[in-house]
């Protein structure tokens, strides 16, 4: 593979967002937002424009990479099981957060990772709102890309005890069973949300916020930029049974902390599947 053009990436991000999801910001119209599983997942006009617009900029950058967006993978499931064995791959999620986006919530944003032999080797989230990037490459850390070019990096915070963890736990995609001794289990930690966008929850712990994260659906638009970028900050990430996340993964759980005894701490205390 050439040398990585992660500028052309975060700039493509950026032309999609100002191009075609801002404009339709808290403009939808009555038939520009269609349910597809249930009632809270959603995609609108702009989702689509924004994914056919990166895939043509994509298609310029890299025409040999395979392109996995959400909403194909939404129209043609079958396309998700090309990361398995694609030697490059750009995988993107348009608008994370399309429920928030819907509903006129300033909360969303536009994630891109890039896989190598089934390795994510680069991801990108760019917020739409803030103008600014959250970049991973494999080795060289992560960095927020602010508006005026400058650049800070990125660290996870030291682990806290766990009743002063704060954290993001995503619960709704166990059986209720499950679900109800995990939330009784996460009354030992000091807080937790979700925000429906692991867009800004992926930035919020690598900045620093927050001390943990907790997912069981894994689409790879909506980790694989993420999980890159809190390991380059310094995080453990792993699936619940402690063996590597990788991009071909869509179960098993992803649980991430500060460092592995946190990890395990939250995996065996709270997490408990």
């Amino acid at each position: 593979m050439a040398e990585l053009d992660i500028a052309a990436f975060a700039n493509l991000l950026q032309e999609a967002a100002y191009t075609e999801i801002m404009p339709r910001f808290r403009n939808l119209g009555d038939g520009d937002v269609r349910m597809k599983s249930e009632a809270i997942d959603v995609v609108t006009e702009a989702d689509e424009a924004a994914e056919r617009l990166i895939r043509a900029r994509v298609a310029e950058i890299l025409p040999d990479a395979v392109f996995i967006g959400e909403e194909a993978v939404a129209a043609d499931p079958s396309i998700l099981e090309k990361i398995a064995d694609a030697e490059l791959a750009v995988i993107v999620d348009p608008i994370d957060g399309t429920f928030n986006f819907a509903a006129g919530l300033p909360l969303f944003g536009v994630m891109m990772s890039v896989v190598k032999a089934g390795e994510t080797v680069a991801g990108i989230i760019f917020d739409p709102l803030g103008n600014d990037w959250a970049i991973a490459e494999k080795g060289s850390g992560a960095w927020l890309c602010k508006p005026d070019g400058s650049q800070e990096q990125m660290f996870m915070r030291p682990s806290q005890p766990l009743a002063q963890m704060i954290g993001i736990a995503n619960t709704g995609f166990f059986d209720i069973d499950t679900r109800r001794r995990i939330l009784s289990n996460l009354a030992d930690v000091r807080l937790f949300t979700s925000y429906r966008c692991a867009a800004h929850e992926y930035r919020i712990l690598c900045q620093g916020h927050m001390d943990f994260a907790m997912y069981n659906k894994l689409m790879p638009w909506d980790h694989l930029a993420g999980t890159l970028m809190v390991q380059e900050a310094g995080a453990h990430a792993a699936r619940f049974d402690g063996s590597p996340y990788l991009p071909h993964h869509t179960s098993g759980g992803l649980l991430i902390a500060a460092d592995e005894d946190a990890w395990r701490e939250l995996r065996d205390k709270i997490f408990t599947v």
